[in-house]
């Protein structure tokens, strides 16, 4: 699913287009409103109203006019009557900031399935070897065997697993599977990582990367007997 990301703040832009990126979407950038009104093949528009150069509002309505593309306000603007008027324009929905990326990634799934279904959802089943995680039913096997996990475990398993051998930070990890403004221990994501190893029964998939974070390593499929 391909997502362009209307932001002309980069401090708020860069972190929300990796977030995406990392929830398995396809993602574009408009800095500008006019930029925003070029042609696009966007199955989601998200869009901030507080642009360099055309009213967000306006740049809406006439999105609206021109396509039928779900599109999701993301403004600090809180205003009752702005949320309103921005939905009479056509606005799917309104997000105010600061938000969560999980809630975020959430809205758009919604807004794009009652918009109908696109040709190219975000992988549901993160496949590797002799794990899996099903990311619509949250359940993880072990070559067929379920693991119990608690939702916070579930979440910064499949964001490792989603893509192996890459280091994610603690800073990445912490914003993604907490929030974007986490300012809590960061030994609570040590806990879990311990957690998560030891239901796993294998603590070398997932390694510490000294002062930097953690990584994923696949494990290899069980050889059948």
């Amino acid at each position: 699913m391909h997502v362009l990301v209307v932001e002309d703040d980069p401090t708020i832009a860069d972190p929300l287009l990796a977030g995406l990126v990392r929830a398995g979407f396809t993602v574009a950038h408009a800095a500008t409103g006019h930029a925003a009104l070029e042609p696009t093949d966007a199955d989601c528009i998200l869009l901030d109203l507080g642009l360099p150069d055309i009213d967000g509002i306006d740049v809406c309505r006439r999105l609206r006019a021109a396509s039928a593309v779900p599109i999701i306000v993301v403004s600090a603007r809180a205003d009752e009557l702005d949320r309103v008027m921005l939905l009479e324009l056509g606005a799917d929905d309104y997000v105010v900031k600061p938000f969560g990326m999980r809630e975020l990634v959430a809205r758009i799934r919604a807004v794009t399935r009652r918009a109908g279904p696109t040709p190219e959802e975000p992988a549901e089943l993160i496949d590797a070897g002799a794990l899996q995680i099903d990311l619509r039913t949250r359940r993880v096997t072990i070559n067929g065997t379920e693991v119990e996990l608690t939702p916070k475990e579930f979440d910064i398993l499949a964001l490792l697993a989603a893509d192996p051998g890459t280091v994610h930070t603690r800073h990445r990890i912490l914003e993604t599977v907490w929030d974007a403004h986490w300012y809590g221990p960061t030994k609570t994501l040590d806990v879990h990582i311990a957690s998560l190893r030891r239901k796993l029964r294998h603590p070398e998939w997932i390694e510490t990367v000294r002062g930097i974070g953690f990584r994923f390593e696949s494990p290899p499929v069980q050889p059948t007997e």
